[in-house]
Formats: C-alpha cells, structure tokens, sequence
C-alpha cells in the first residue's frame, strides 16, 4: 500500500507508555503520522516488572526491538511465599510451568519497556511532553484538540493510549466511574534497597486480605516493594502522593515481617506509585474518530498480570486495522473490536478470578493456598494448567505489512 493512498493521516495519541508508542511505531511504519502527547515531562521511568507473554512476543519481535528486551530482562529464578520469620512456605522456581506461570522467564520492568519503545519510536514520532488534552472538538473534517499548555491543533484522528484513569475516555465517552469495576483491592509499588541482598529473588508475605512483597531489579542492586490490601473504594485525592502514602501505612501499621522497613523507605522513593485494582468495561472502544487502546479501553487490572500483552497486542491490530482500510477509520475501528473483544475478555476474566488466590482473606486460607503451592510441582496435570495458562494468551495475529485496503490482510 502506497502512502498516497492513505486517508486520515495525521494521528494524535494520548499516553506515552506502552500502548501508545507501540500504536505510534506501527502507524509510522505504515505510513501514518503519529503524534503523541503525555502528561509527564518524559517518558516514565517507573513501575513494576511485567510479563510479555503469548501475542505480545510475537508483536515486540516483529517491531525488531526483541534483542533490546532480551538484555533488559530480569532473570528471576523464582519467589518464596513467607511468613512473619522470613521462613518460606512454598516456593515456586522460574521453570515450574515453563517460564509462563506465576514467575515468568519473559520478565522486564516497565520502565525499562517504556525506555525501549521511546528509543523505538523518537525518530519518526512527533512527541510533546509536560502536556495534556483539555477538549475534543469533533467534525467531519477531523478534530480539533486543545491542550493544557499547547497551542490548539487539528488531527484526522484521535487515539486514547492514556491508562486507566484516560483522559480521552473521559471527554469522549462519559465519567470514569461509568466503566470501572473496582475489584476489592489497591496497589501501591515503589522501589526500595535489596537490605535482604536477593539474588533473582521475590518474596510475598500474606495476611489476611494484604499483601507485601519484595523482588530484585537491576542486576540486585534494588528492589521493587508492592503492597497490596482488600478494601471497598477509598476517598482520596489521586494526585497526592503524600495522602496515599499516609493510607498505606494506616493499612499496615503494626504488621510485622519487613513492613516497617519498606514503609520507612517509602517516603524516599522516587517512584511511588498508587491505585485501585480495577477493571475497564466498555460495550465499544471507539465513538467517530476517537478510539482507546490497552487500559485506556480495556484494562485487565495487575491481577491478570496481562496488561502489557493487551496493549501491545491491541496497538498492533489497532495500527494494522488502520492500515488494511487505508486509514478509512469507521471500517477499521469496528475491526479492531471485533478481533479483539474476545481476546480482552478472556484475559479480564484471569483478574476477576485470581484476587483471592493472591490476597486470600483469611489466615487459614493463606495456609491452604501455601500447602497447594507446595504440592503443584509434584502433581500429574501441571502440564495442563501450563496448556490452560499459554492458551489464555495466545491470540493468531494477522500480517498486515502488505495490507490492502481493497483485499485486507493475509492470515499467518
């Protein structure tokens, strides 16, 4: 396909983390012109490890930044649920299901993915930082988009890759509280010193409805610490970190083990980060010009550990809709949905069903769910959870390289 054949060409996405510059480097790649806005003043280097798993492999692969990810991969060899003694209660080595269970063999931190697909896209992106939407103006010649600080501008279409709480989503498609599905949790991640010197290493210590839990990053020399807690929907100001901190240790305080000391390290990190464990469900993912990708439109929550796989693989079909309909968006956008409905439901339902598994909330299920750690190497049909687990993620991409408005894509 010739780029003179393309029609709306000038693209704005919102959101420069994993969605959208994967949105931005397929769009370019075809012969779009991708824009992204986002409200940091550059790209975040923070966030948890996270798993690339079943079609998301496929998609990084083929955007030639495999060998990037390969080098920043965490290498962990295993984690060990503990108690207040630091004594463990059951372990799980990296090679129990393959690499594709609870602890992967195909693990970055999301700093270092954001890194690489910046580095992948910062030649052929226009990108403006310290910035945000304000308001979308929608006519059938294209979109005028007024920023906060920016001058306004006029795009051909609009692409929500702004996360959970997206901004796009909120101007277009009505309040937050309208699709989200709290899941009975919050999160809260930030990066601590290895005091424990791990090696390759997380520990998880549960009690009743809470979690902490610690794991190595960057070659050992520090840590990420994750706190996890059952709670109904919590007041608080999502832009003050200081009054989530204040939260977190009214939640923990007096809980033994190592809390005290994460909690203490937690007013010096650089990174905190916390929210809601929540779902994003909407019966569509576009309206006219504008449409959302990855937790912008369909967020499975950190429980399903498949965030990362929905929004690389819904950039890549979102991109490559766009291109198989030559930028004709209304025959893309319902393509798009349709291919990956399905798919987004299937790896929503892992959140819904895993909460109490993670975080169960009574002591004496934290010490059911330890026996049945213990015992999983040693049962006959491990090889059909590591099936169920990879049949869970896996999802035929269509090759959309040599896409043609007139024919469509050819099936790999």
């Amino acid at each position: 396909m010739t780029n003179n054949s393309l029609k709306n060409r000038t693209i704005l996405i919102s959101g420069a983390s994993i969605a959208g510059p994967a949105l931005a480097y397929w769009l370019s790649r075809y012969g779009f012109k991708p824009t992204i806005v986002e409200r940091a003043p550059a790209p975040r280097a923070g966030g948890n490890a996270i798993d690339i798993r079943g079609g998301s492999r496929a998609v990084v692969e083929r955007m030639g930044i495999m060998p990037a990810i390969r080098q920043a991969l965490t290498n962990q060899r295993g984690m060990s649920f503990v108690d207040s003694s630091n004594r463990p209660q059951a372990t799980m080595g990296v090679e129990l299901f393959g690499g594709e269970g609870l602890v992967s063999d195909f693990e970055i931190l999301r700093g270092d993915l954001v890194q690489i697909l910046y580095e992948a896209t910062r030649d052929t992106t226009e990108y403006i930082f310290h910035d945000t939407i304000t308001a979308l103006s929608e006519n059938e010649e294209g979109i005028q988009v007024t920023f906060e600080k920016g001058q306004p501008r006029i795009f051909d279409l609009v692409l929500g890759a702004d996360g959970l709480h997206s901004t796009v989503r909120q101007l277009s498609f009505g309040a937050e509280s309208e699709f989200s599905r709290h899941l009975g949790y919050y999160i809260s991640i930030f990066t601590a010193a290895n005091h424990l010197q791990l090696d390759r290493w997380q520990l998880v210590y549960n009690m009743p409805g809470k979690l902490a839990g610690v794991y190595t990053a960057h070659q050992n020399s520090e840590v990420k610490a994750m706190f996890l807690f059952a709670s109904s929907p919590l007041q608080y100001d999502r832009h003050n970190s200081e009054e989530q901190k204040k939260i977190l240790t009214r939640v923990f305080a007096n809980e033994g083990w190592e809390i005290p000391r994460l909690l203490n390290a937690m007013d010096d990190a650089p990174d905190f980060y916390f929210d809601s464990i929540s779902l994003i469900q909407m019966e569509r993912w576009s309206k006219g010009r504008i449409a959302l990708v990855g937790d912008a439109g369909y967020c499975p929550s950190p429980l399903s550990g498949q965030g990362t796989n929905l929004a690389l693989v819904g950039a890549y079909v979102l991109a490559g809709e766009l291109a198989a309909a030559a930028g004709e968006y209304q025959t893309a956008f319902a393509r798009y949905e349709e291919k990956m409905r399905g798919y987004v439901e299937k790896n929503q339902k892992a959140a819904v069903d895993g909460g109490k598994w993670f975080i169960p909330p009574t002591q004496s299920m934290i010490r059911l769910r330890n026996l049945n750690m213990r015992m999983l190497p040693y049962l006959p049909w491990k090889g059909l959870i590591a099936r169920a687990i990879q049949k869970q993620t896996a999802i035929t991409l269509q090759d959309y390289t040599e896409a043609q408005a007139s024919s469509g894509s050819a099936s790999l």
